[in-house]
């Protein structure tokens, strides 16, 4: 089973993106639950969204020990970084962690908001961006299914530049893993 937290702050869009990698688990015949926390701040407080996945039923529906920890904020990282079991990978948008923890862990670091921004030219894909790297760097779910789950779940008229954000984190993520 895979326990994985994807973190930030509110905005980021990482509630959508635990929702979409849990609709691309079940497109991949995976059993999944899907659960989210965040501040009583509607931007910038901290946020949490938790994906367990696994072939067989899922008994406890939060993550105990994170296998994955997305870490898009400083802030996140320092909080959740507690989460993460020893061995396990952690993913941080370099663009806004800049202090990296000492984790016995594998680390993948890329400045996730600066792709989004400065390389697809929107900041608001950041967090698509994120979710295909995490995906390549930890082999979680087919990437069809993934695409499948984006397109479903984006708004109307983005869809192209959100599969281009997908590809290239995926990319990314398979080339260091």
């Amino acid at each position: 089973m895979w326990q994985i937290s994807l973190s930030g702050t509110g905005g980021q869009g990482l509630i959508l993106a635990g929702i979409i990698l849990a609709e691309a688990a079940i497109l991949d015949g995976k059993q999944t639950i899907q659960t989210q926390s965040y501040g009583p701040e509607a931007r910038g407080g901290a946020s949490k969204s938790e994906v367990l996945i696994s072939d067989q039923e899922i008994d406890y529906p939060k993550a105990t020990a994170a296998d994955i920890l997305l870490a898009m904020s400083q802030e996140a990282c320092n909080k959740y970084i507690g989460l993460l079991k020893q061995g396990g990978k952690l993913v941080v948008d370099t663009t806004l962690v800049k202090t990296l923890p000492e984790v016995d862990a594998k680390v993948l670091a890329l400045p996730i908001t600066h792709i989004a921004r400065n390389e697809l030219g929107n900041v608001m894909v950041a967090n698509i961006v994120a979710l295909g790297a995490l995906a390549g760097f930890a082999d979680l779910v087919e990437l069809e299914c993934l695409t499948k789950a984006v397109l479903a779940r984006v708004p109307k008229g983005t869809e192209e530049l959100n599969k281009k954000a997908l590809e290239t984190g995926y990319a990314l993520g398979q080339a260091e893993r």
